[in-house]
């Protein structure tokens, strides 16, 4: 059960949605292109790196749990987001989608800081992160997924892929770099 759950809560999910979410929020139909714009250089495209290097056996699973190889990605992580947000600014995506993309970027560089001496939670992050900034911009309605996120870092501790200090700090990491980003962010 939790092999499955933190499969189908793994941060490239949550990414892509919140994207998208964001995207259409910003800008309804179109926002919703600019979403799947976002979605390729945040979640499609690193995902792809991380499968080939499971392919060449540069890491044992999507999780990347070594130290070493978990930055190698998440460097890689951070370039894909700054080609996306690159891209999105120069062909004029809302702002609040790029702002967001922006601070995303941020987030993750943080994650790889904190990474170099701790393995902080990456997967409730990313979970706490995405259901906060929704809940931010859609109200109290978004609070039951909060369910999710609990059974996320609930998934993680019970792998042992993570202790419980690991994945609190990942999903304080991640609500606040979401605080951050909605006060920011411009709206339209």
């Amino acid at each position: 059960m939790a092999e499955r759950v933190t499969y189908l809560l793994e941060p490239k999910n949550w990414i892509i949605a919140t994207v998208i979410v964001v995207g259409w929020h910003a800008d309804g139909t179109a926002g919703l292109g600019w979403g799947l714009l976002a979605a390729f250089f945040a979640g499609v495209v690193p995902t792809l790196f991380i499968t080939r290097g499971i392919r060449h056996g540069q890491w044992d699973d999507r999780n990347v749990g070594a130290k070493r190889p978990r930055l190698i990605v998440l460097t890689f992580i951070t370039a894909s987001l700054a080609a996306g947000l690159v891209l999105l600014v120069a062909l004029g995506a809302p702002p609040e989608l790029s702002g967001y993309f922006g601070c995303m970027l941020v987030s993750v560089a943080v994650l790889a800081a904190i990474t170099t001496v701790w393995k902080i939670s990456i997967h409730c992050a990313v979970a706490c992160g995405s259901v906060t900034i929704l809940g931010l911009m859609y109200g109290p309605r978004v609070i039951p997924c909060y369910a999710l996120v609990a059974l996320t870092a609930w998934s993680r501790v019970v792998l042992k892929d993570h202790t419980t200090a690991q994945v609190i700090a990942g999903c304080v990491l991640g609500a606040a770099a979401a605080a951050v980003t909605y006060a920011v962010i411009p709206r339209g």
